[in-house]
């Protein structure tokens, strides 16, 4: 009987072993300049070669480039800098400005920043990551692609703690840049659902608008005009050394456009993409 129990209680007791979430490990923090967090196992996976695009071809957002990339320098020299939200539409660059900042920052001071992404889906895991962050020397850009909150979702709690008005709040060697195609980060619908249906609706919602004014840099990306869109596809051209008389790269470039019904860069890379395969031209990775 004795010898029943103490095999059900050490079977209890494994189970329990393997059901308890990993400790965090730590983190390699000086191993790359970019990595992946993966809230699960705490771990963070090493990128060795960040998909990004060189910060000279992002043409027609010449504004948006300066003020990021100004707030990123002072920040990587210690000094005070924002926590930056770039909204607005698809393909404009966001995500590739943020990429590209951080490269231009590193060539301009060695290992100055490390970049971290950090998935929609792992934001309730912030707390873990920040209490790893913390304990570095190095100088943290922790980055949020596609940013939003939809339903239910509390998420969004744990931004707001981290961003401003937790007890830790944000740790002064990270800053925190995030992209989203809302600028307050839930759909107009949402907004209009939760004010017509609760009580207070109006409560509810300033609490989700909240967070977006916790950045204090709002950076807006806008669908670009025609000669703008040449400008994007003039540039990858003559970079990739794709070449084609300009007059027929723009009338391509447009037909392009048309059949995508948008003119962003995204659309402009895709085109370049098309164009290098039919001229068998290989788009060679390392001048990205």
């Amino acid at each position: 009987m004795e010898n029943h129990l103490e095999s059900l209680l050490r079977k209890i007791s494994e189970t329990l072993e393997r059901m308890a979430p990993a400790e965090d490990a730590p983190a390699p923090l000086n191993s790359a300049d970019a990595f992946v967090w993966h809230s699960e196992h705490g771990e963070m996976e090493t990128v060795a070669s960040v998909n990004r695009v060189e910060i000279d071809l992002l043409r027609g957002i010449h504004t948006q480039k300066e003020v990021l990339l100004e707030n990123t320098r002072r920040f990587a020299k210690g000094y005070p800098a924002n926590n930056a939200l770039l909204w607005g539409a698809r393909g404009t660059g966001k995500s590739s400005l943020v990429k590209a900042v951080h490269a231009t920052v590193n060539a301009e001071e060695k290992d100055a920043l490390t970049l971290v992404e950090i998935h929609r889906e792992e934001i309730a895991s912030l707390p873990r990551l920040l209490k790893l962050l913390r304990q570095s020397k190095r100088r943290f850009i922790l980055f949020c692609d596609d940013l939003s909150f939809d339903g239910r979702d509390a998420a969004y709690k744990s931004l707001k703690a981290v961003l401003e008005g937790g007890i830790e709040g944000r740790p002064e060697n990270v800053i925190f840049y995030a992209t989203s195609n809302r600028r307050h980060l839930m759909p107009r619908e949402m907004i209009e659902n939760e004010r017509a249906a609760e009580i207070h609706g109006g409560e509810s919602v300033d609490e989700k608008i909240s967070l977006s004014d916790r950045f204090g840099l709002w950076i807006g990306f806008h669908n670009c005009d025609q000669p703008t869109y040449f400008e994007i596809v003039e540039a990858y051209a003559k970079f990739y050394d794709l070449d084609l008389p300009r007059k027929e790269l723009q009338a391509q470039a447009l037909e392009w456009s048309m059949t995508r019904g948008a003119r962003s860069g995204r659309v402009a890379w895709q085109f370049i993409q098309d164009l290098a395969g039919r001229l068998g031209k290989p788009l060679r990775q390392d001048r990205r």
